[in-house]
């Protein structure tokens, strides 16, 4: 098998406008395209083909076992990103912690899906190249 790198992300959540204003608004996020109707919307990350693919799921959000996801996306700057976050009223779960290549910090949309923000400062070797 050869894997050829990331296609999407598919994310369950419960409701596509709330979804919307979160992803698009709180976490600054390019709607690619929405399909209302299919109850699917794709969002760009950077400057890269795959994106964040949030669909409608009646499970999404309700205790038990049900669909839930982590995703982490690299970035410049954790730390900084957590406190744009801050300001545009999305709390992260903890403060941003150390992790091997740098500093990371997470955030649940109302789903209780994790977006996790990490960057490389530590191992700039390893990130990817910017233009």
């Amino acid at each position: 098998m050869d894997i050829l790198g990331v296609d999407n992300v598919l994310i369950p959540v419960g409701d596509l406008a709330a979804a919307r204003r979160y992803y698009a608004d709180g976490l600054g996020l390019k709607v690619k395209f929405e399909m209302e109707a299919q109850g699917v919307a794709l969002f760009s990350v950077g400057a890269e083909a795959p994106g964040i693919l949030v669909r409608v799921d009646a499970r999404a959000g309700r205790p038990g076992p049900g669909p839930a996801m982590r995703l982490w996306l690299e970035v410049p700057d954790a730390r900084a990103v957590s406190a744009e976050l801050g300001e545009r009223g999305i709390r992260p779960l903890a403060a941003p912690f150390e992790v091997g290549t740098g500093w990371a910090v997470e955030v649940a949309d109302p789903w209780g899906n994790v977006i996790g923000f990490t960057d490389y400062l530590k191992r700039p070797e390893l990130s990817r190249p910017r233009p």
